[in-house]
């Protein structure tokens, strides 16, 4: 399978690329800062989506996964913060961007379907 169709692949991607942003980021109080952050909660998707997969019910599912968009947003807002100050030496800032939006726009949707099969199966 296409790893731009495979989500756990994305995720870990996605992980990989905030890696390659995070890891040029200058040493100030604010690079370092911004760093751990952006570190912390976009590598958890990819993890968490794990854990979601073996969700021990449909109410779990839909609870990892709005974990996975909490996480994917925090990403967003660190990306915009390093985008803002100006600080981004990997020039892999907008694809990264990019591929934080798309995926939080998959996990949006995927968690409006589970929430809607969850109604229907009740």
């Amino acid at each position: 399978m296409d790893s731009k169709y495979n989500l756990e692949d994305r995720l870990i991607d996605f992980a990989i690329l905030v890696d390659d942003v995070v890891e040029e980021l200058p040493g100030t109080r604010f690079g370092i800062y911004i760093a751990g952050q952006l570190v912390r909660s976009g590598c958890s998707p990819a993890l968490n989506y794990g854990e979601a997969q073996s969700a021990e019910s449909r109410n779990d599912f839909i609870h990892k996964m709005k974990l996975i968009l909490k996480e994917l947003r925090e990403s967003m807002v660190s990306l915009k913060l390093i985008e803002k100050r100006g600080i981004d030496r990997s020039g892999k800032l907008l694809e990264a961007k990019d591929e934080c939006n798309q995926l939080i726009s998959i996990f949006v949707k995927s968690i409006e379907t589970a929430k809607k099969n969850n109604i229907k199966s009740q």
